[in-house]
């Protein structure tokens, strides 16, 4: 921590009077060593910070801090003020004010520092320290860890090594470091404690920064946790990045604390323990409660429910993840996030088509003539709205694959890499190459060691810029052109396909659509159908596949719905209020609906789902009904072209799945009908098969 605090960035005597003139106060001396570029600048992200949630703490200190794109290197100041300034703690005023600037880019190892020194602030023999130095040089040196306070090394904690090595263990070690504290836990029971071991905690906690909060938080529980007999491990979810908790770990815990301001990554895994969810300013001014209210909840046993998943991009997989894994989690990150791209721009166009007939895609722009009163204007605006969204999808594509993979310095690149892709004609293949590009040239240039002097402007010019020009120069010039043939080739099949073909793709189609309901495999055959349509113009063959699509997607929870009201007794209390809710779900073309039945009994419902789903592709192809809109169910059936063999293909398809059900469920027996009795009835409602983004998909996709 030497080149991060100085004595020309110590003010013993802070006169200023509100939190407001206590930061220019301290910036100005950033300022003064060339550390902070822009002095507003950094004082406006300081007050963004501040406005999210108030740095002061109990006992008398005040912790503004940001990261900021005006700071050139880490940096900390540090202010006493005789008369204390409010900062928003519960205790009152602040009379130690440390402000902390950190680079929009900071590396990890400088932020590890700053978390030692937000752990070390629980630390009250470190704190009385700094209260009674007299001098300026002598002061940084103790924050630096150079010097000890009178009184004995619990009063200043320990050297410089020694913070880093504790930070190191919360945020950088290797796992089992992680799991050390509770190494002995792995096959321990996971209900309340007996007398033979203490009470285990495992806790989680992150602020919106990641610098102060959430160390100084993971140190105040440890700390009461010793105090309280508990065995407490704690993953600190910060800006230099976090290492899971074993997985044994929390297996074998009794409870679990989530002290946090921004989402917990993989909420999921504490799905089942006794639970206390608060914000990270409790678990530093109140972790004794914590314990105390968390002990309790486990002697009550209440416990929470499953957690909904997460989206693509809130998982950030687990260490020794296969690169097959990885993919499927980028390529669905930008899926998931082109969804309601779609839904919007093609049910707009779709309207477009019904308000004012298919030649609206050769009407001038509304700009130039758009009359009130007439239904072909405003049929020619929604075509154009849609029109404009549907411009979107490839570059949302590929933009959001990189950000999967890079985070967001890959938004940019990968958002120029899809519009390059529509310029070439390369569309949606061209899109997945320019997203995985691009996230791969940003982890590339995040492996380069940069000087301090560049870190705060990598993220907001270095990055966007070398990586831009790379993925142009790519798609320009090296892979485009392969690319858009190859696009042009899958056009050019689809158009020609005719007969058995079509109706082969169409049962395959449906076979995948209700293969995870929701999942990977159901995406890709969606995605291939809405790229299909994802044109102003689309083709017959292309609009015959997403009407197929469709039909299918919306079988398994009609069926699901009309199996539990002609053969209720074969379905639990649970499942038969499911069934309610599925009729709407599916007629919504919402696949998610039949979740909790593939849940409960996979064996039997996912293959007959697939049947259905195969017989309603095969046959809504084999009709000829074509739909230009990518989503809406049976709402946007007067879109549809041949509507009555559309509806008898899916009627015929629920049939098959509904008999399929009843038979397969028959041969294992009744299940009581008064309620609840095995572990079927309570089955969450996860997909099978893998299908992990109901709740993300439930609004914009089957």
């Amino acid at each position: 921590m030497s080149d991060t605090i100085t004595a020309d960035l110590v003010d013993l005597d802070l006169s200023a009077d509100t939190k407001e003139a206590a930061a220019r106060a301290l910036a100005e001396r950033m300022a003064a060593q060339g550390r902070v570029t822009d002095l507003e600048g950094f004082l406006a992200d300081v007050a963004a910070r501040e406005a999210q949630m108030p740095t002061g703490l109990d006992g008398g200190i005040g912790i503004p801090h940001c990261r900021s794109a005006h700071v050139t290197e880490p940096t900390l100041a540090f202010g006493r003020s005789a008369a204390g300034i409010d900062f928003g703690a519960p205790d009152g005023p602040a009379d130690l004010i440390f402000l902390i600037a950190a680079p929009a880019g900071a590396d990890d190892d400088h932020l590890t520092l700053l978390s030692a020194l937000a752990r070390r602030l629980m630390n009250t023999g470190f704190t009385d320290a700094l209260r009674a130095a007299t001098d300026a040089e002598h002061t940084a040196a103790l924050i630096r860890g150079e010097e000890t306070a009178p009184g004995g090394p619990e009063a200043a904690s320990d050297d410089t090594g020694a913070d880093e090595g504790e930070a190191d263990s919360a945020d950088t070690a290797p796992d089992d470091s992680v799991a050390a504290p509770a190494a002995a836990s792995a096959g321990a029971a996971t209900g309340p404690t007996d007398g033979d071991r203490p009470f285990r905690i495992v806790a989680v906690t992150s602020c919106p920064t990641g610098i102060a909060h959430t160390y100084m938080a993971a140190e105040s529980l440890e700390n009461a946790g010793r105090e309280a007999g508990v065995e407490i491990v704690v993953e600190t979810q910060g800006s230099a990045g976090f290492t899971r908790l074993d997985p044994a770990v929390i297996a074998a815990a009794d409870g679990v604390i989530l002290a946090h301001d921004v989402p917990v990554r993989d909420k999921q895994r504490f799905a089942g323990k006794p639970t206390v969810d608060t914000g990270v300013k409790a678990a530093v001014n109140r972790p004794a409660a914590l314990i105390t209210e968390v002990r309790g909840k486990a002697a009550r046993g209440e416990t929470t429910e499953a957690a909904p998943a997460s989206t693509p991009v809130e998982r950030a997989g687990a260490d020794g993840e296969g690169y097959g894994t990885r993919l499927r989690r980028w390529l669905m990150s930008g899926v998931s996030y082109m969804v309601p791209f779609v839904a919007a721009g093609g049910l707009l166009i779709a309207l477009g088509f019904a308000i004012g007939g298919y030649e609206i895609n050769e009407a001038p722009s509304v700009m130039d003539h758009f009359v009130w009163t007439q239904a072909d204007s405003w049929g020619a605006l929604l075509f154009q709205i849609g029109g404009v969204a549907f411009g979107f999808l490839v570059p949302v594509l590929a933009g959001y694959i990189a950000y999967g993979m890079a985070d967001r310095p890959g938004l940019v690149p990968g958002f120029v890499g899809g519009a390059i892709s529509l310029t070439i004609n390369a569309g949606f293949l061209g899109g997945l190459a320019a997203g995985l590009i691009a996230g791969g040239v940003v982890l590339a240039i995040q492996q380069v060691n940069i000087p301090a002097a560049l870190r705060g402007i990598m993220p907001v010019v270095v990055i966007p810029l070398i990586s831009s020009a790379v993925v142009g120069f790519l798609m320009f010039v090296v892979i485009g052109k392969p690319i858009a043939e190859a696009q042009k080739g899958m056009t050019d099949w689809l158009a020609g396909l005719t007969g058995a073909n079509a109706v082969l793709l169409g049962a395959l189609l449906g076979l995948m659509m209700c293969f995870d309901l929701g999942g990977p495999v159901n995406k890709v055959a969606y995605t291939f159908a809405t790229a299909g349509i994802a044109v102003a113009d689309p083709g017959d063959s292309a609009m015959k596949v997403m009407a197929a699509v469709m039909a299918a997607g919306m079988v398994p929870p009609l069926a699901m719905a009309l199996a539990t009201t002609v053969r209720g007794r074969l379905f639990n209390r649970a499942e038969r209020e499911n069934g309610k809710a599925a009729w709407v779900l599916g007629a919504s073309f919402i696949s998610e609906g039949a979740i909790p039945f593939a849940a409960a009994d996979p064996l039997r419902v996912i293959p007959a789902s697939m049947a259905g789903g195969a017989v309603t592709g095969a046959l809504s192809m084999a009709s000829g009904a074509t739909l230009r809109a990518p989503h809406g169910g049976i709402f946007v059936v007067p879109l549809i072209g041949n509507p009555l063999l559309y509806l008898v293909a899916i009627a015929a398809g629920v049939g098959v799945t509904t008999a399929l059900v009843i038979v397969l469920k028959g041969l294992r027996g009744t299940t009581d009908p008064a309620g609840p009795a095995t572990g079927e009835d309570t089955a969450p409602a996860p997909a099978a098969g893998g299908a992990g983004t109901s709740k993300e998909t439930v609004a914009a996709q089957p």
